[in-house]
């Protein structure tokens, strides 16, 4: 399995591209671009973290940065911790909801966000040239471990919301941490905030009890206690808790595309102001904006083009149809917590339960596959679904969008592995899948011929 390296940093699977000569090589680019600076370190809980960590900790400290050690921590832990340190960058741990044979490396830049563009193309050269600043001895950097990683962060969506209103609720939640990163802080928070917290695989060692992606299929234990629980709602978090996947008190999966729906719906009407989503993610907040009198854009999909996005029009909120919400006052960085804090509020404010704030969001129904595709066969599948749906709005630049009046759907590769993902919105779920399954068709045999 070849490593996946991008701007958006490196993923591959531990014994085969995973090796520490290259990680070395990968923080000592970031290391060099920090410019001897602080850099933050965190790491999920996968068994090949500790390893992955020695490596990165050999690269920056030979560029002779001053390494700040989070220990196990989330990714929106590092991206808060980058601007209270005011570091000149960082480096997540990470292979998000890869299965567990994989990891890698997520880099941070100085604003405390993953790696724009320019960022990006920078480390991708220094990886090239190999063209790294190490340092002689007498400048090698030191590692400074840090405490209470995780308090700076809660400390910040603490402050967001209105913690007596829902400490009043006393919502009783089922939080799935899957034995990731989120187990270090995510009952802290809900505990904080008066809930009675049920964790499902509370110690982050990586050791995941189902697929860590946070989808309907994979989280059907979850839907189970929070049945068998009477809970309030259930929180599912992917493995360095940048996503968020809910289950109402039902015990009914309600998606991760409803994270960002539900935090949008509740803010804009106290805190007017411009939404940015990805070109991936659901009309549903397109809708959400439009009822509150808010301007709403799209960028291309990944969290950084997000990002670029939100700081250019100053958007207020933002976020990805994967369950990330942004929040610039914590960070610029996909963050579950916030996800939460701000359910768990719209819930304490609004009353009723969660299928009911549920029932009085616009209604789409999406479909999400992925097939393997060679990188080099995605032009020729974007150009024969193209010639395929002729009536269609084409929007290519990310992939291929095509939209219809009531309908879409977009492909476009993956930047973290080697996929392709195929991704259909329509009115009901029949509709929505029978889309789908065409477009799989269409690049089926694209690629075949």
């Amino acid at each position: 399995m070849p490593r996946i390296l991008s701007i958006s940093g490196l993923r591959a699977v531990a014994g085969d591209g995973l090796d520490p000569a290259f990680l070395v090589e990968f923080s000592a680019a970031v290391g060099t671009l920090a410019q001897r600076g602080a850099v933050v370190v965190a790491r999920d809980g996968r068994s090949t973290g500790e390893m992955v960590k020695q490596a990165v900790l050999a690269g920056l400290l030979a560029t002779g940065c001053r390494v700040y050690d989070a220990g196990i921590a989330t990714t929106p832990t590092v991206g808060v911790l980058v601007t209270h340190l005011n570091a000149a960058g960082g480096i997540q741990i990470t292979a998000s909801h890869n299965p567990p044979e994989w990891n890698g490396l997520k880099p941070f830049n100085a604003q405390g966000g993953v790696y724009n563009q320019a960022e990006g193309q920078a480390l991708l050269k220094l990886l090239e040239s190999r063209q790294f600043a190490y340092v002689p001895w007498q400048e090698i950097g030191t590692c400074i471990p840090l405490e209470d990683a995780a308090k700076p962060h809660l400390e910040r969506v603490l402050r967001l919301v209105n913690r007596s209103a829902i400490q009043q609720r006393k919502f009783k939640v089922v939080l799935d941490c899957n034995h990731g990163s989120g187990a270090v802080a995510g009952p802290r928070l809900l505990r904080e905030l008066g809930c009675e917290v049920i964790v499902l695989g509370d110690e982050p060692d990586g050791r995941f009890e189902h697929t860590p992606e946070p989808l309907a299929e994979n989280l059907t234990g979850l839907c189970d206690v929070v049945r068998a629980e009477k809970a309030d709602l259930g929180f599912a978090q992917d493995p360095d808790a940048d996503r968020l996947a809910i289950v109402d008190e039902t015990g009914r999966y309600i998606g991760e595309e409803l994270t960002l729906a539900l935090a949008v719906d509740h803010v804009l009407p106290r805190t007017p102001g411009s939404v940015v989503v990805n070109g991936s993610t659901s009309r549903m907040t397109a809708d959400l904006a439009a009822r509150h009198g808010c301007a709403f854009y799209r960028s291309h999909v990944g969290e950084a083009n997000v990002v670029a996005k939100m700081r250019e029009v100053r958007a207020i909120l933002g976020g990805e149809g994967n369950g990330g919400v942004i929040e610039p006052q914590v960070g610029y960085v996909r963050d579950s917590f916030v996800s939460m804090a701000y359910i768990l509020e719209g819930l304490a404010e609004r009353g009723g339960t969660l299928s009911e704030w549920v029932a009085t969001i616009p209604s789409y129904a999406i479909v999400k596959s992925k097939l393997t595709c060679p990188a080099g066969k995605v032009p020729v599948a974007a150009d024969a679904l193209q010639r395929h749906f002729p009536d269609a709005l084409a929007t290519a630049g990310d992939g291929l969008r095509l939209d219809w009046d009531n309908r879409w759907v977009q492909v476009r590769a993956s930047n973290t592995e080697p996929i392709v993902r195929v991704i259909a919105e329509a009115p009901d779920n029949r509709t929505a899948s029978d889309l789908c399954e065409e477009a799989i068709g269409v690049i089926q045999q694209a690629v075949r011929d």
